[in-house]
């Protein structure tokens, strides 16, 4: 077991408090003698931190990979980082874990280059000294690599007015063997139908089953014939698994995907794509990595109008266990979530591990580095402790003099996280709680 130095939100002010999207960034002072220029300070910032998103054919609005590319944009690229909005990333600085894979976060030190690069006229500087464009390769905006297998559903439409709706779309896997999953993918194709996709479920299923059949859409149920793979919702890449882990497609399986959509004024084609990237022929992973959303409320949702509401969701880990990634989940009321673990045994001991602020548009997965992610026992508790703003001053809240449930609706709300792990033997947990250790030691001395 882990501890950390943290300290806890312990009211729901305290929590929206600790990170507000909208708060500005107290930012060191650079030396005003060195002229910060694009080629040589900026650039290297954005291609680490930017380009990936902001590159042509990509998610993201417009590319900021040159500076004929960023000019144009500066006084706004300068507003949004300092006030951490960009790059998604809305890890709580200041507790539990720091340390991820994916971080794309810009220190204290390189968003007060930007802003001294904006404020002294965003000068492009002596253009040998610009570094090489960062390469992607020919991923075609695929976050996993080059996928094995892309399965491209079929068009689904989505009138100009009407309900939300919630659609199963099926396709062909077309795989002849069982392989092993390393990544995965699931992404809207184009930005019309990001627009309409709240969030798509993607699964394999046994050809004429009962889940093939339009049956149950969330839950595991391999014995019946499904197997959950990968959440999309707005804003969400890739899921790379963790070395040695991976999850079974097994050979002859159905492609499906279950839609949330929303109109948005104009008839309109959804469109959607899955990809997947295989282990090896005949490669079996150690480890089985789980994904699933946990945690939810034992109760209903009871989310009083004009004000914020905590609530608090629990769950189980029957095994030991190495949580590889935390994905808060919340619509448009929620603020701030937490995963707190509550370890077995006496006395009870907690550990608050991560916290995020919210962003709807932002669906961000915050993937443990490998010496960082939490190795907890047998009996642990997952604690998921979310923060709703139904108030004036979300503005997002479409109506904060309105009571508001739990319901699968763009209005409703919901409150859990997709967890990702995969379980260890007890003799493993043994084994990596000793490497660990040895490693804080290491550290230590260091």
């Amino acid at each position: 077991m882990r501890t950390i130095a943290s300290r806890r939100p312990s009211t729901p002010a305290a929590a929206i408090g600790l990170v507000l999207l909208g708060s500005i960034v107290t930012l060191p002072t650079r030396a005003a003698a060195q002229q910060v220029t694009f080629t040589k300070d900026v650039a290297p910032i954005l291609h680490r931190s930017c380009a990936s998103c902001h590159r042509p054919g990509d998610i993201a609005p417009m590319a900021l990979v040159t500076y004929s590319d960023v000019r144009p944009w500066a006084r706004a690229i300068k507003d949004r980082v300092a006030r951490r909005q960009m790059p998604p990333w809305f890890i709580d600085r200041h507790i539990g874990i720091q340390q991820y894979k994916n971080d794309p976060s810009l220190s204290d030190i390189e968003i007060a280059t930007i802003v001294g690069w904006v404020d002294a006229g965003a000068p492009q500087g002596n253009p040998a000294e610009m570094p090489p464009a960062p390469q992607f390769g020919s991923h075609d905006g695929w976050d996993i690599g080059v996928p094995d297998v892309v399965v491209r559903y079929p068009a689904y439409t989505v009138p100009a007015t009407g309900p939300d709706l919630y659609p199963n779309v099926y396709a062909k896997f077309g795989t002849t063997e069982d392989r092993y999953i390393k990544a995965i993918q699931s992404r809207p194709v184009g930005e019309v139908s990001r627009k309409v996709v709240h969030h798509a479920l993607s699964y394999s299923v046994t050809p004429g089953s009962t889940e093939d059949a339009g049956g149950n859409t969330d839950d595991d149920n391999p014995a019946g014939g499904q197997q959950f793979l990968v959440e999309y919702a707005s804003g969400k890449r890739g899921e790379i698994y963790p070395a040695d882990s991976g999850v079974l497609l097994k050979a002859g399986q159905d492609a499906r995907v279950s839609y949330h959509l929303h109109s948005i004024g104009e008839e309109v084609k959804a469109e959607f794509e899955l990809g997947i990237v295989f282990y090896p022929k005949g490669v079996v992973p150690k480890h089985v990595r789980w994904t699933k959303q946990l945690a939810q409320p034992q109760t209903a949702l009871d989310i009083a109008p004009g004000g914020v509401t905590r609530v608090d969701g629990y769950e189980r880990l029957n095994k030991p266990a190495v949580i590889t990634a935390f994905q808060p989940h919340m619509h448009i009321r929620g603020k701030y979530q937490c995963l707190e673990l509550i370890y077995p045994g006496q006395p009870v001991r907690t550990e608050t591990v991560t916290c995020a602020a919210w962003d709807y548009n932002w669906h961000t997965i915050y993937n443990y580095a490998d010496d960082a992610a939490p190795i907890v026992p047998a009996g642990t508790l997952l604690h998921v402790i979310s923060w709703m703003d139904n108030s004036t001053g979300n503005k997002f809240n479409p109506d904060p003099k309105n009571w508001v449930g739990n319901g699968g609706r763009t209005i409703d709300e919901m409150a859990f996280s997709w967890i990702g792990w995969y379980d260890l033997t007890d003799d493993e947990y043994k084994e990596k709680l000793a490497e660990r250790k040895a490693l804080r030691r290491e550290r230590t001395a260091q």
